[in-house]
Formats: C-alpha cells, sequence, structure tokens
C-alpha cells in the first residue's frame, strides 16, 4: 500500500468536509479541523512503524515526460531517518497548534482550517518528496497559505509581515527554481539518489557548476532558516503571525531550510560542502551571537523568542559545518529539539496574551502568583531552550558542539560566548515574566485549561523524552547518517 500518499494527502478529507459545512457552525468546524490533523498523525505513525519494520515505503510513477522523453519527471516520495523524524514532528505539531487555534481563532474559522490543512498537505510533501521538481511544487504549496493565514488573522502589522514573508521566501524560491530548472537541464533527472551519485562522480558536471549550484542552495535555504541578515522577516512574522500560525512556522517550516541544505546541500554536493564549511560555521557564528545578543536587548516577550530562534539556528549551522557525525547528528538534533521548545514557548506566549493582553515585559510579572501552572511551563521551556541537562536542547547542543570542537576548535570556543548569552536572556525574559517584580496584579486569573494544559504537556514531554533518552532519535537517524558520512568521505 502506499502509505506516503496516503498520509500526504490525507488532510483533503478533512478540506472536503469543511467545505460542505456552514461557517457559523463553529464547534462542529473546530472539531473537523483539529480530527483532520489526527489522521496524518496517526498515519505518520503508521509509515514509522512500517519504516522500522523494513517495510519499503518508495515509491515512483511516471509523471510528466517530455522532448520526445528524453527529459522525465517521476512522482517519487520516500523517506530516510532524517525526513521521518521530521513528518513526526510536523504532523504532532500540527495536531497540537490546531487545538490552540480553535481556541483562539475567533473569526473566519472555516477559512482558517482549509487553508491550514493545504499548509499541511505542502509541508508533508516537502518531507517527503524524492525528485527536485516535486520538492519544489509542495515547498510553494506552504507560501500562499501561510501569506493568508498571517495576513487575515495576525496581530497588528500582519499585512507588513505576511508580504515581508511572501517577498523573501518568494525569492528564495526563484533561486531555487532556476538551480533545479540548471541541474534538470545538466543532469537530465531530478531524482536525489540520482543525482547524489552524479554529483559525486565528479566527472558528468563541472566543479564550478557543482560550487555555483551549492552557493545558490545556501541562499535559497539560508533565506528560510534563515540565515542573518535575511532573517528580518522571520522576526516580523513571529511577532505579529497567530500564535498557532508561530507554532508551525518556528516549529515545522524553518526546519526545511535546515532539511535542505543537509538533504540537498550535503548529499548532493558533499565535496562542495567540505570546501565551504568554515565560510558556514562564520554565518553560523553570527547567528548564534547575534541573535542572541539581540535577544537580551527585546523589552517583548515574543521578540525574546523570535531572535532565539535565529540564535539557534546557529548552532545548526555549526552542527553542520562541522562535517563529522557528532556535529550533523547535533545539528539534527537541534532541528528536531528546536521545533518542540518553538513550539510549547509560543503556545504559552498566546496563553499569557489571551489573558493579559500584552507580551511587554515591563507590563508582566509575578505571573506564577496567578498562573502557576503556566508559569512552571514557561520555566521549563525556557531551561530547555537554554540547554539544561535531562532536556533535548543540551544534547543537541552538546553533539553539535563536541563535533565543531573537533573540526574548528577556535570557533567552537568562540561560540561557546553564545551559550553563556542564550542562558542570560532566557532567564531574564522567563524568570522576570514568572517570579519578577508584579507591575499589576494577576489575582484571580485562570490558569491553563484543559485544552491548553494537553498540548503543553506532550510537547514538555516529549522534550524530556529526547534529553532522557536520545537513543529514541538516534536509532531512527542510524542509516541517514551513514548515508551523510559517505557522501562526505567520512
Amino acid at each position: 500500500m502506499d502509505w506516503l500518499t496516503i498520509l500526504v494527502f490525507s488532510p483533503l478529507i478533512g478540506i472536503l468536509i469543511l467545505s460542505i459545512q456552514q461557517a457559523e457552525q463553529k464547534v462542529t468546524i473546530s472539531l473537523t479541523g483539529i480530527l483532520a490533523t489526527v489522521l496524518p498523525l496517526l498515519l505518520s505513525l503508521v509509515v514509522y512503524a512500517q519504516f522500522h519494520g523494513g517495510g519499503d515505503l518508495a515509491i515512483s510513477h511516471q509523471w510528466i515526460s517530455f522532448g520526445n522523453g528524453i527529459f522525465q519527471i517521476d512522482y517519487e516520495l520516500g523517506v530516510d531517518g532524517f525526513s521521518l523524524l521530521l513528518l513526526l514532528l510536523t504532523t504532532i505539531v500540527s495536531t497540537l497548534s490546531a487545538s490552540v487555534a480553535a481556541a483562539q481563532i475567533k473569526q473566519g474559522l472555516k477559512a482558517y482550517f482549509l487553508w491550514f490543512l493545504i499548509l499541511e498537505i505542502g509541508m508533508l510533501g516537502v518531507f517527503t518528496a524524492e525528485n527536485l521538481i516535486l520538492f519544489f511544487i509542495f515547498f510553494e504549496i506552504t507560501l500562499v497559505p501561510m501569506f493568508f493565514l498571517i495576513g487575515r488573522w495576525g496581530f497588528v502589522e500582519r499585512e507588513k509581515a505576511a508580504y515581508s514573508f511572501l517577498i523573501y521566501n518568494g525569492l528564495g524560491s526563484a533561486v531555487l527554481l532556476i538551480l533545479f530548472a540548471a541541474i534538470f537541464a545538466k543532469t537530465g533527472t531530478t531524482n536525489i539518489e540520482e543525482l547524489k551519485t552524479i554529483m559525486g562522480s565528479g566527472n558528468a558536471v563541472s566543479e564550478e557548476f557543482r560550487f555555483g549550484s551549492l552557493l545558490a542552495l545556501l541562499i535559497a535555504f539560508g533565506v528560510k532558516l534563515p540565515i542573518v541578515p535575511l532573517h528580518t522577516w522571520m522576526v516580523r512574522v513571529h511577532v505579529h503571525a497567530p500564535i498557532a500560525v508561530v507554532m508551525i512556522h518556528a516549529g515545522i517550516l524553518l526546519k526545511i531550510g535546515a532539511y535542505g541544505l543537509i538533504n540537498f546541500g550535503i548529499g548532493i554536493f558533499g565535496d562542495q560542502f567540505v570546501k565551504v564549511a568554515p565560510f558556514i560555521a562564520v554565518l553560523g557564528l553570527i547567528n548564534l551571537l547575534y541573535g542572541a545578543f539581540l535577544a537580551f536587548v527585546q523589552n517583548e516577550l515574543k521578540s525574546v523568542f523570535a531572535y532565539s530562534s535565529v540564535s539557534h539556528m546557529g548552532i545548526v549551522l555549526l552542527g553542520v559545518a562541522a562535517m563529522n557525525e557528532a556535529g550533523i547528528q547535533g545539528a539534527i538534533f537541534q532541528t528536531l529539539s528546536h521545533g518542540l521548545i518553538a513550539a510549547l514557548l509560543f503556545l504559552l506566549v498566546g496563553v499569557i496574551y489571551e489573558r493579559t493582553h500584552t507580551t511587554k515585559l515591563r507590563s508582566l510579572g509575578g505571573l506564577a502568583k496567578g498562573m502557576p501552572l503556566a508559569a512552571g511551563f514557561l520555566l521549563a521551556a525556557g531551561l530547555a531552550s537554554l540547554g539544561l541537562p535531562g532536556m533535548s536542547g543540551f544534547v543537541s547542543e552538546f553533539m553539535a558542539f563536541l563535533g565543531l570542537f573537533e573540526s574548528m576548535p577556535w570557533l567552537a570556543a568562540i561560540g561557546t560566548i553564545g551559550i553563556i548569552m542564550t542562558a542570560v536572556y532566557i532567564l531574564r525574559a522567563v524568570l522576570g515574566v514568572t517570579y519578577g517584580k508584579t507591575v499589576k496584579s494577576f489575582a484571580g486569573m485562570y490558569d491553563l485549561t484543559r485544552r491548553e494544559m494537553i498540548p503543553a504537556a506532550a510537547l514538555l514531554a516529549l522534550i524530556v523524552l529526547i534529553g532522557v533518552y536520545p537513543n529514541f532519535i538516534t536509532h531512527t537517524l542510524q542509516y541517514a547518517l551513514e548515508s551523510i558520512m559517505l557522501g562526505i568521505g567520512g
């Protein structure tokens, strides 16, 4: 059975059901929207079981042919350990985000869930596509729903944030399309596994073409990650998009950049990636320190966590640039870990804003008195973000820096300043909000509801599980890591 196609397009069932429901039936629409994300979650668990059971999940069908059959694009889906874990992250965060949206979106709930489910199809397709054209199509599918989700349901500067998102990501997509077309014209294939063989042989295409292709990939996925200075759009989205959308954006969409750099950058252009690794390490260091410094000087909670995302994506770049097993494994762990931590942090920011109607640090303080459970979860999420042992953030940062100390010790030593700064700005923001000086009374304010408690507890449980038992992920990643290391001569 073609489980991957069923998984990718399973949100269509929810879209069809929602399309025949009346917009006034908010309870029914909310239930349909949530259940429509539960189905992909269950199917992703089936795919996970099939993968570990040794089942063949890869599929390939003839799709498009032109030039008298010289050029052919097939419909190809497949997963390795890395993409499988990103699929699980996508379905988990999507379900939890849908439950948050059902409680927080007050107007246009039907349209919201229709766009949301289209977005989920795009995200699932990105992580299962086995050829470049199919990847690009699913990549583009994620852009339009996000534009409308930000622009219609966001906060004060939502339209500016939506257009910033569209312009920056549109330019990145244009670079990606030109690159994929050039690769197709040069090699006659868009199959990722075939391209790994062709580009690795060194005979079919010139060194200049491969090096230029890698730089184009770095620009395209650098926008998505994002890499400084291509990050300003992301900060606007984090601050002005609706909280449920930010959970998706910070938790999943940014990870497409990391996935592209690792799966395509290292996977296809491994030899060239080794040569630019020091440059990527410098970019990672800039992300880490620049994001941490700006997070420290912010006076608004969403801005703190937005720049924190910039900083933490720097750790992904540093791990990738190490070009050894520990570093790349740390980059992958950071990709997954940050997805869970960021989703939890913004979930809690949404709860705080709904109760207090502000996220200004100066207006918050002593929150633990009126909302002890929310304050406790926020503190736990903050500790995970700064890398407390026993949580996923520690495992990912430790492995990324372990790999970097092995290959570029002087850069790793400088990077540890960013780790210290992370602890400073996280504790400043989180402790100020939870146990800081009380500016106004929060007495009598209701704490986390059951609908809010369930996604918060689920995310925190996964963060602790990965931190305590990282082999839960390592076991799945084993074959993907072996393939990556072979590609770079490791």
